[in-house]
């Protein structure tokens, strides 16, 4: 669905994104999570054409944006940080008008905003003025207007912001029944809102990818937990021999025996090395009360690389 290649923007002497490249497939979420000034909104004006790259290339779709920008923008929902929404206007003659800049035919048009607004749950504001609506409302006018020409890729900037829990618990809903139909990136710098629903993050720091992952392989990490019946001096030696384990720490506050944190050498797959260390642990006679890999949630990893 989206192919990105080699894609750096240039300021002068300032370096704002920096050779990033990534693929996302068809119906997934992703979140696109960095501090502020990583890059990430520079990422998302350059996917929507509204920035010109400084190098490297774009597909979406198939559709090269530096050959064909106006058919990739034809494939493209966006949603702004900011949506600059028309307060004087109801919220349907709002969708009206939108739905005539995003080139949908007259004939087309009402059902699409009926659709459009079925959709967001606007039924009930739909003869509203926007000045009237809430801060949850308005980003759902946000997202109405964003898919009125049926989108391949949504792109949503900081999509919760401002909003208060129960308006943050619709607006996930929303996202992933949006996903259903569409290719969905997530900008944010929000670490819950990317674990809530997203499939895969994407870490930018400094202009460049520092973490390309889905959600599961983030939580599993590189580490395996380990519980034995042997004290360290019998199984550290034992651990630190099986192939792709590189250091192993004896770990306190074990519920049964003893409890050793193994970690990976670079190009170790957990997969692998789990059954190697059940098989030496069985060899010795030892007793194995569990082998699982560490669970890590995302705030772990974003703060490892943002300590980096």
């Amino acid at each position: 669905m989206i192919r990105v290649e080699a894609l750096s923007r240039v300021y002068g002497d300032f370096t704002a994104v920096d050779r990033v490249s990534f693929e996302i497939g068809q119906g997934e979420i992703v979140g696109l999570l960095g501090h502020n000034g990583a890059g990430k909104t520079t990422i998302m004006k350059m996917l929507t054409g509204y920035l010109e790259p400084s190098a490297g290339t774009i597909e979406i779709d198939g559709h090269d944006i530096a050959q064909t920008r106006e058919a990739v923008q034809a494939r493209i929902g966006y949603l702004p940080e900011n949506d600059p929404l028309y307060p004087e206007m109801t919220v349907i003659d709002y969708l009206d008008y939108a739905a005539s800049l995003h080139g949908v035919a007259e004939a087309e048009r009402n059902a699409r905003i009926r659709e459009a607004i079925e959709r967001t749950d606007l039924a009930a504001k739909a003869t509203d003025p926007i000045a009237n609506l809430s801060r949850g409302y308005r980003q759902r006018v946000g997202v109405a207007q964003a898919i009125l020409h049926l989108p391949r890729l949504l792109i949503l900037d900081e999509p919760t912001n401002g909003l208060d829990p129960t308006q943050v618990q619709q607006m996930r809903s929303l996202i992933r029944a949006l996903a259903e139909h569409a290719t969905v990136i997530l900008s944010t710098h929000v670490l819950q809102e990317v674990q809530a629903i997203c499939d895969r993050v994407i870490i930018i720091r400094n202009g460049q990818i520092a973490l390309d992952a889905s959600m599961n392989e983030l939580r599993a990490g590189k580490r395996l937990l380990v519980a034995l019946d042997a004290a360290p001096e019998q199984a550290l030696p034992l651990l630190q021999g099986v192939d792709g384990v590189s250091a192993v720490e004896a770990l306190e506050g074990q519920e049964a025996g003893y409890g050793y944190a193994l970690n990976l050498a670079a190009g170790g797959e957990l997969f692998e090395t789990a059954p190697q260390v059940a098989s030496r642990v069985a060899e010795q006679g030892m007793k194995l009360y569990s082998l699982q890999p560490e669970r890590r949630d995302l705030e772990t990893v974003f703060g490892e690389i943002s300590a980096q």
